[in-house]
């Protein structure tokens, strides 16, 4: 197979411009998943609105890219790689740039709702552009150029969105979308060739495809829903509110039509078959399990130091940094890795290295510095490639040349709602904990121990030190105490939290080692 020329019939083009490009494109749309997160208080206050109204920014992307998700691979190959790939970048890139320069809330999520569906076609179309580029010896390390953009994008995103937020202004965490699309789009232009292997293939094949409008339905409204109920259910009180009744009871319709329908179509808008492959289906909740860690590792940290340590954003996300370093050299480490190791022994290891470094959080308190988060960061960030980099590679072999679209658009399907269940797990321990720890702290918290009043005098002699009245001082010491109860119960929650994303990274280890071997340079071994 000739590398160069696998996506293209008419000029050779070398493989490595292509996978440069095309890490350019989707790291743009992976930073988009998280460089609003640190700037929506920043949001809220510029539009005036709540900040529960100001996350639906977050919530809107994230189903509309869904929605994308769904039909990138049909329109991959209706309009061709090439064309289909212009106009993902163009969409994204022009509502990035009206992201900025929203005039409300309302104009800010029509066009968070646009770039998502700009978005969402293209990490799947970099993945099988990649996969159809390099020979399957050479895929390991061309996934670790594309692993610079899933792995370090989420990283950057928090850093870079905290500095701009609080610098610049939150409006150029969208607008600096715009200068990069500009020059990825030109790049496309000039680097992709206009004929892929795709739009080369017979008249009768052609003929053969059609849009799967139901399918397409039935999956788009799975995902959407279920997009909602995650990124909504903690805020809306789950099952106690009538929205996400709903909208559950519309995701469980639209799956149980969604599955017969899909397996029994010809040409379907997302091929489930694929699941039945034992290779394919342990990739598939691999990366579930590899979406959910790096998303929720990123989410968290920055909450926990803006929260309880007094961090602003651009501190928040400079705590992601060291690891973010860490992880790009990784990244060139692994792809050196696959050429010889089979790819399940390293995201087994690197499973563990993740789970270690989430071990190292549970040993939160109070006086940490910044070097402790940096380091459990670093620690992670070193996980973190040796787990997303293994599992594409291994995902394609055994795929047919003509699933490659498909096999893209599952495991960026996988990786997408693994993040947002493991935001949403995380949230939702946050809060179930605190409460418990809070209750329980309270509990001790007894006015008539010794304790109590040592601590309630100490705090009463030191506010009246500072200036206050007896009376005044000691309603101070009383709520200070009250914060330090909260404060307690807030950290032992996110160690709670800590020890669940450990457990999460410690399940992949056994999915991994029941990946099948791949014949490094070739395919799937014979079971």
């Amino acid at each position: 197979m000739n590398a160069a020329g696998s996506l293209s019939a008419g000029r050779a083009v070398n493989p490595w411009v292509v996978a440069v490009v095309v890490a350019m494109a989707a790291f743009m749309e992976v930073l988009d998943t998280t460089i609003a997160n640190v700037a929506l208080p920043y949001i809220a206050g510029g539009l005036a609105v709540s900040s529960d109204q100001a996350s639906w920014v977050i919530t809107t992307y994230l189903v509309a890219n869904a929605v994308s998700l769904t039909a990138s691979s049909y329109l991959a190959r209706a309009l061709g790689r090439k064309r289909f790939y212009l106009i993902c970048v163009l969409l994204f890139t022009f509502s990035s740039v009206m992201c900025g320069l929203a005039w409300d809330l309302n104009s800010l999520l029509v066009f968070r709702i646009l770039q998502g569906l700009g978005g969402g076609g293209m990490v799947p179309l970099s993945q099988s552009i990649l996969a159809d580029s390099f020979p399957a010896e050479k895929r390991g390390q061309a996934f670790a150029v594309f692993g610079l953009a899933i792995v370090v994008a989420p990283v950057i995103g928090p850093t870079l969105g905290g500095i701009l937020a609080d610098n610049v202004g939150w409006e150029w965490c969208f607008l600096v979308n715009g200068p990069i699309g500009l020059l990825t789009l030109a790049l496309i232009w000039l680097v992709l060739p206009s004929t892929t292997r795709v739009e080369a293939q017979s008249h009768q094949q052609q003929a053969d495809l059609r849009f799967d409008l139901i399918g397409f339905l039935l999956v788009a409204t799975l995902l959407g829903s279920l997009e909602v109920i995650l990124d909504r259910g903690q805020e809306d009180d789950w099952f106690g509110s009538r929205f996400i009744i709903v909208s559950a009871a519309i995701c469980v319709a639209s799956l149980v039509l969604m599955v017969p329908w899909l397996v029994t179509r010809k040409n379907p808008i997302i091929d489930l078959r694929l699941l039945a492959q034992r290779q394919f289906a342990s990739c598939f909740c691999v990366m579930l399990l590899a979406g959910a860690i790096l998303l929720a590792t990123t989410q968290f940290l920055p909450l926990l130091v803006q929260q309880n340590f007094g961090y602003t954003a651009t501190w928040a996300g400079l705590v992601l940094s060291p690891g973010g370093l860490v992880t790009m050299m990784t990244v060139i480490v692994v792809g050196r890795l696959l050429t010889f190791v089979q790819p399940k022994y390293l995201i087994a290891i690197g499973a563990s290295i993740v789970a270690a470094g989430m071990y190292g959080l549970t040993r939160l308190y109070a006086d940490v510095d910044f070097a402790f988060f940096a380091w459990s960061r670093i620690v992670v960030g070193a996980g973190l490639p040796l787990i997303l980099i293994p599992v594409l590679t291994a995902s394609y072999a055994g795929v047919p040349a003509d699933k490659t679209d498909q096999a893209s658009a599952l495991m960026n399907a996988a990786r997408n709602v693994g993040g947002s269940i493991g935001i949403s797990i995380g949230v939702n321990v946050l809060a179930d904990r605190s409460q418990f720890h809070q209750n329980r702290l309270v509990e001790s918290v007894t006015p008539s121990s010794p304790a109590y009043q040592e601590t309630l005098q100490r705090m009463i002699d030191y506010f009246v030190a500072q200036g206050s009245a007896l009376a005044q001082a000691r309603g101070q010491a009383i709520q200070w105490i009250g914060e330090q109860v909260q404060q307690q119960a807030s950290l032992l929650a996110y160690i709670d939290v800590f020890w669940t994303l450990m457990l999460l990274a410690l399940a992949a280890v056994p999915l991994a080692l029941i990946l099948s071997n791949i014949k490094l340079g070739g395919a799937v071994a014979a079971e």
